[in-house]
């Protein structure tokens, strides 16, 4: 290498490096888990508490009037595993009919994605269990313990006599709401009434007993305790409703051109001249939310559409003479000041399903019949001869009254000529129970042409006089060669 080709020393830049010593913090200094901070939810007064209350009172009566509603001398709604039967008023439904019980729930599922779709998570914020029973606890903790900042200020002092009795009446009161909850669950699966004497005199099956407190403790951990850990942890709806949102779905949402630039004020100033929004930045709407989420971060999927931050807001802009809707159920294409489409293809899709669904489901109730039978033949043999020189059949006949009523039935047999039948050809089956009958069929061989003939067995209701009511069942009738 000549001299010309050799790079110059000189002209080379050098880029200083700066040694930074990194500290290592020991074990010891690590937080390996950082518990959640307790959120301590403040009361609000607004048209969307008022309709989230009345709403929870009506499906919470409901819930436990229900076990305790007769119909036809026995209780109304009854899911009976133990008798594998579900009675629900005048219709009894068998592990046969666990197709209606698909339908319902396919039907619960779109009628949630619609809901979603259109509304966002109303569900959650008025309707779960998990925030219906939440709110009832903090309704608790309110009467023992005061306001939000009262109770935060007791959780900080020490152990005294006004502690102890507000925490032991608090806890008294959940462990109770929630025992009773427990019971009015168990309920809906064994009878009602002798449910509660059973177990209030302490007389009630080990499995009852321990269902009822498994689910005691359930209710007073999950609402008394967990409370927001469920929606944001364990609630796999929380995860996937994203998925069912678009621009158009209405969303509890804050108006960031209009709120922006956020600060405190005096209530007569003009915050155009102070060069600020409508958000005076009070932070009630973080205060009232019983997730602890600030509405103002924008949408997030911990956000539960209860509308408490509505509330909040509009009370305070109220105060401030401003006008109302800072914080409110609103759409992101609304936002954007753009034309707010509520009739779309996404909704239409999921109506159309849900009323298709819907169909189905009727068209399988409509055609229901209350009246199963099972064919049983003989295992011994397929066919025999008797004394007279006839070939018989023997067959178990399984009767399954599927109505609530008892009944009696017609049996009849078709596809055989000049048949005889032997046993009984009437049976009285009991409301909701199976009966067994042991019958055959006996036909004289020369009328016989096959090895094999296919018949059918009928089974028609006779009393109550219901020609709906009827059933056919294929079979087979062998002939002895």
């Amino acid at each position: 290498m000549t001299s010309e080709n050799k790079p110059n020393q000189a002209s080379r830049k050098v880029i200083p490096v700066k040694e930074i010593k990194v500290h290592k913090p020991k074990a010891a200094d690590v937080q390996q888990y950082k518990p959640r901070d307790q959120i301590y939810v403040r009361k609000v007064e607004g048209l969307f508490q008022r309709l989230r209350r009345k709403m929870n009172l009506f499906f919470l009566a409901l819930f436990a009037a229900i076990p305790w509603i007769s119909y036809n001398g026995q209780q109304a709604v009854l899911f009976d595993i133990g008798e594998q039967r579900f009675n629900i008023f005048a219709l009894t439904l068998w592990p046969q009919d666990l197709t209606l019980l698909a339908w319902l729930f396919i039907i619960g599922a779109f009628s949630l994605f619609f809901v979603t779709t259109f509304l966002g998570r109303v569900w959650c914020g008025y309707l779960c269990p998990q925030t219906v029973w939440t709110f009832i606890f903090i309704w608790f903790e309110e009467k023992f313990e005061g306001s939000a900042n009262k109770r935060k200020k007791l959780d900080q002092k020490p152990l005294d006599i006004d502690k102890f009795w507000r925490k032991a009446a608090k806890h008294s009161c959940w462990i109770f709401f929630s025992l009773l909850t427990a019971i009015t669950f168990v309920g809906y699966f064994t009878p009602m009434q002798q449910l509660v004497v059973d177990f209030v005199t302490f007389n009630a099956s080990l499995t009852a007993t321990t269902v009822i407190l498994f689910f005691t403790f359930c209710t007073y951990g999950n609402a008394g305790w967990m409370r927001e850990v469920m929606c944001l942890h364990m609630c796999p709806y929380s995860r996937f409703q994203s998925a069912m949102f678009d621009e158009d779905t209405l969303t509890v949402s804050y108006d960031t051109k209009r709120g922006e630039s956020r600060g405190p004020r005096p209530r007569k100033a003009n915050p155009q001249e102070l060069g600020l929004g409508d958000c005076i930045d009070c932070n009630l709407c973080v205060e009232v939310c019983p997730t602890g989420i600030d509405i103002r971060n924008g949408l997030q999927y911990e956000c539960i559409n209860c509308g408490a931050c509505v509330d909040a807001c509009d009370g305070v802009m109220q105060r401030m003479k401003y006008k109302p809707g800072l914080i409110s159920y609103t759409t992101e294409t609304a936002l954007k000041g753009k034309i707010v489409h509520i009739l779309r293809p996404k909704l239409y899709m999921y109506a159309v399903v849900l009323l298709v669904m819907c169909g189905f489901f009727v068209a399988d109730l409509a055609t229901r019949v209350p009246l199963q039978l099972d064919i049983i033949r003989d295992r011994n043999a397929l066919s025999r001869e008797n004394i007279d020189g006839l070939i018989e059949n023997v067959y178990t006949l399984k009767i399954l009254n599927k109505s609530q009523i008892d009944s009696t039935y017609q049996l009849t047999v078709e596809g055989l000529q000049n048949h005889q039948w032997q046993g009984q050809s009437t049976v009285s089956v009991k409301a909701a129970t199976i009966d067994t009958i042991t019958i055959s069929i006996a036909v004289d061989p020369y009328d016989l042409q096959e090895f094999q003939t296919d018949i059918s067995f009928v089974v028609k209701q006779v009393q109550p006089d219901d020609e709906d009511v009827m059933i056919r069942q294929s079979s087979v009738f062998f002939n002895k060669r």
